[in-house]
């Protein structure tokens, strides 16, 4: 999937964002960038990303914050929150907020390859279930409706 997969990167540290996009994109991944909160929603409502790297402070809001507000944008996206300022409380926060991940900067870059590889598989896994989940209602709904035709015809005899 990973040719395939496209990430944004949120966070204000210009040289973070850079390093990312060149890891990232050596792994063959597209790769979007936003310094703010704001940036990443407008992003978001234009375009389609599997997978965001929010930083936990961004200078106009709360990469906690910026969860919920990027669950009205792209409801299924992977978020992931990299922070600098680890504490019990960011952590609980972000995953009361539904964060699929939680990673400590200094970033160990074997560590973000690894958890984006699992993050977009259980991703790639769950649409697949979900495709396989409408084709079987759709298969259903089908032999229901030509059911009741075909008891439609029978009463009209």
């Amino acid at each position: 999937m990973a040719e395939h997969a496209r990430i944004l990167v949120v966070d204000d540290d210009e040289s973070i964002r850079k390093t990312l996009v060149t890891i990232l994109e050596e792994r063959g991944y597209a790769v979007d960038t936003a310094k703010n909160g704001k940036e990443a929603i407008e992003r978001t409502k234009t375009g389609f990303y599997n997978l965001l790297l929010i930083d936990i402070r961004l200078p106009d809001t709360e990469g906690t914050k910026l969860l919920t507000a990027l669950k009205e944008t792209t409801p299924r996206m992977i978020k992931i929150i990299m922070t600098g300022y680890p504490s019990l409380q960011n952590a609980i926060e972000a995953v009361n907020k539904e964060a699929d991940a939680y990673m400590l900067k200094p970033l160990n870059m074997n560590e973000v390859l690894y958890i984006i590889r699992e993050q977009l598989k259980r991703q790639k896994e769950a649409m697949k279930y979900s495709e396989e989940k409408v084709a079987e209602f759709i298969k259903t709904r089908v032999r229901e409706l030509d059911a009741e035709k075909n008891m439609t015809i029978t009463k009209t005899r």
